[in-house]
């Protein structure tokens, strides 16, 4: 059985979007995190390791990458943002949550984080 090696001392807000339509095109919009309940915090690891390299038409770059291991969450989707308490960094999530075992305990994301500088 699957049991996380790391505390879950980092706390953080689940962004669920809404679809907007505008002029016929569909397009996500995410609240802010102050106006989002209280009920949305979920507590996680959060491990960076540095990022990832990437090269995009020759330019090497480094993508802000993390790895999030938390409590399972059926509120937690693959278009779900998550936003660190401490200094407001906002993540999106490359891929589908991973249920780990299928046992609906734990969950791994795999995130990126949303612009540059705050």
């Amino acid at each position: 059985m699957y049991r996380p090696a790391e505390q879950f001392n980092v706390p953080m807000k689940i962004l669920n979007p809404a679809w907007e339509t505008a002029k016929g095109v569909a397009r996500k919009v995410y609240p802010k995190p102050e106006d989002v309940s209280d009920e949305n915090i979920v507590f996680c690891s959060f491990k960076t390791f540095g990022g990832t390299l990437t090269d995009n038409n020759g330019t090497v770059g480094i993508e802000n990458t993390a790895t999030i291991t938390t409590w399972y969450r059926p509120d937690i989707k693959a278009d779900s943002r998550l936003v660190l308490l401490s200094n407001g960094e906002a993540y999106d999530l490359i891929g589908d949550p991973e249920n780990i075992e299928q046992r609906n305990q734990f969950l791994i994301l795999k995130v990126k984080r949303i612009g540059g500088k705050n």
